[in-house]
């Protein structure tokens, strides 16, 4: 609950990340980070609300379930993006972890984590999302 914050303990250099300056080489390799997984997953979202509001707006009631169900699939895919984001940092930087042998001293680590676990989250959400939207289409075929 009172845990510091991660740009107190996030450290890279010796510096923290909060007062970091960082290499043209850094910079390029943070920017392409972001445009490549923070910015896919919320170009991704605002396309599902877009064609959400579509749904609603255009078709008529019976598609309203449908509509909804993107509106919040594309919710879903926004609270991915922020997830992704949150572990985006973590990569570039290394985190403080105390010394083994009692001392007191601290150890910077740093640790190279994939995004599997944000993958495969979106993907049970994609499979979910289109197995009830199939759901749905199957229930406009029989009215």
């Amino acid at each position: 609950m009172f845990r510091p914050h991660p740009e107190e303990t996030m450290h890279l250099r010796l510096h923290r990340a909060r007062s970091v300056v960082l290499t043209s080489e850094e910079l390029v390799e943070i920017r392409a980070a972001q445009r490549t997984f923070e910015g896919a997953y919320m170009r991704t979202a605002l396309g599902i609300f877009s064609f959400s509001l579509v749904i609603l707006k255009v078709f008529t009631e019976e598609f309203y379930g449908i509509g909804a169900l993107f509106a919040a699939f594309g919710t879903a895919i926004l609270l991915v993006a922020v997830y992704r984001r949150y572990q985006g940092n973590r990569q570039f930087f290394v985190a403080e972890s105390p010394d083994d042998d009692g001392c007191g001293d601290t150890i910077l680590r740093r640790k190279f984590r994939t995004s599997g676990d944000t993958v495969v989250l979106l993907t049970v959400l994609s499979l979910c999302a289109y197995a009830t939207l199939l759901g749905l289409t199957w229930k406009l075929s029989d009215m």
